[in-house]
């Protein structure tokens, strides 16, 4: 058993983390939270017996007995308030992005190190059932060579998003964006099967320079977009590999797949229409006819065994406890986090100059299992 804090109360903690973190009892123990607003908090701190609500979160990292944080602050506070987890000697699972910086996100790596913690680092869509799944399938050649990848991710933005309790606000500032809010679960998926990313180039620019709000509870409100809402990427992945990423607050519906991969024996696609996040989900295979194969689409294929159907959100605080248990080795690496990062920094950059930007940081992942 673990015992967890949780930092950050909101919309992602109540939709997907809280409720996982109940499912994975009794390896997983919430045993404190922390909001700064203070009614979330305490409805959290209820959610699970004997826990408490701190006052601060200076108080939350101090708790005592407490081994693990998940970090769930606003991405401008990730690398302050995981820095001082570590510190105080926690494991920790953090949100994406890892921090603002490659100097911060580097800082982490090194007191993690340093303390001999944990640092797990979101988005967890490699341990997915589905996607360590489609890694095996890549280690044994299922597509041969890959050579290409391409993901469509987007839609308007949570300004459009009814259902949604925070502040949709917030995703079209400049420290936001799609590209930081979706873009990285293409970003992480497409470099873990491919492998890194050498250079990065990238068109982009805002559409709909402002939203007006739909939520219920905001209806009618005006958002000004001060980041490019329309981002395309183009990644280098060495030896002739190459992988294109399309993510949008500008893009009502698609029928797109959501991410493809194409190999010198077949293509592997990942529906737009199904749930791509969804854990245990089925792909669609085409393999080119050979070696006694008759070749051709074979559509919804499963997984191979009966798995849970986790969500990319929920995979997260699963991982760190089969890594903590020595179950697993980590797949969400601060080297992994740091790398995604530079790739979106880069876009930036590429945005901005209309040259491509040569990445400076690697990663290295366990075979999968």
């Amino acid at each position: 058993m673990v015992k967890i804090g949780v930092a950050g109360c909101g919309d992602v903690a109540n939709r997907s983390y809280l409720p996982a973190l109940r499912a994975l009892a009794p390896q997983a123990e919430v045993i404190a939270v922390f909001d700064p607003a203070a009614p979330r908090a305490a409805a959290a701190a209820a959610m699970f017996p004997g826990a408490t609500a701190a006052a601060s979160y200076a108080e939350l990292v101090a708790t005592p007995g407490l081994e693990a944080l998940i970090n769930l602050t606003p991405a401008p506070m990730h690398f302050a308030t995981t820095r001082d987890a570590l510190e105080a000697g926690l494991h920790v699972l953090v949100e994406k992005p890892i921090a603002d910086s490659l100097a911060d996100a580097a800082a982490l790596a090194a007191i993690a190190a340093t303390t001999g913690k944990l640092l797990v680092c979101a988005p967890a869509i490699l341990v997915t059932p589905r996607f360590a799944w489609i890694r095996r399938m890549f280690a044994e050649g299922a597509l041969g060579r890959v050579t290409m990848a391409t993901a469509q991710l987007g839609n308007m933005g949570p300004a459009g998003w009814d259902d949604y309790t925070g502040d949709p606000a917030v995703f079209y500032t400049a420290s936001v964006g799609p590209n930081i809010d979706i873009g990285v679960y293409a970003i992480t998926a497409i470099t873990g099967l491919l492998g890194p990313a050498r250079r990065v180039q990238a068109m982009g620019g805002i559409a709909i320079p402002e939203r007006t709000i739909t939520i219920p509870r905001l209806a009618g409100q005006k958002v000004a977009v001060e980041t490019p809402d329309n981002v395309l990427m183009a990644l280098d992945h060495g030896e002739s590999r190459f992988s294109q990423i399309y993510v949008s607050f500008a893009m009502p519906a698609t029928n797109a797949p959501a991410m493809e991969f194409h190999g010198d024996a077949g293509t592997l696609s990942i529906p737009r229409l199904d749930d791509w996040w969804g854990g245990a989900r089925p792909v669609d295979l085409y393999t080119l006819p050979g070696d006694g194969r008759e070749g051709g689409w074979r559509r919804q294929v499963p997984p191979p065994t009966e798995l849970t159907d986790e969500s990319i959100l929920e995979s997260g605080p699963r991982h760190l406890l089969d890594c903590l248990a020595g179950r697993a080795e980590p797949v969400m690496t601060a080297d992994h986090a740091t790398h995604a990062l530079e790739i979106m920094r880069a876009a930036q950059t590429a945005m901005q100059t209309g040259r491509a930007v040569d990445m400076t940081t690697t990663f290295t992942l366990p075979p999968p299992t």
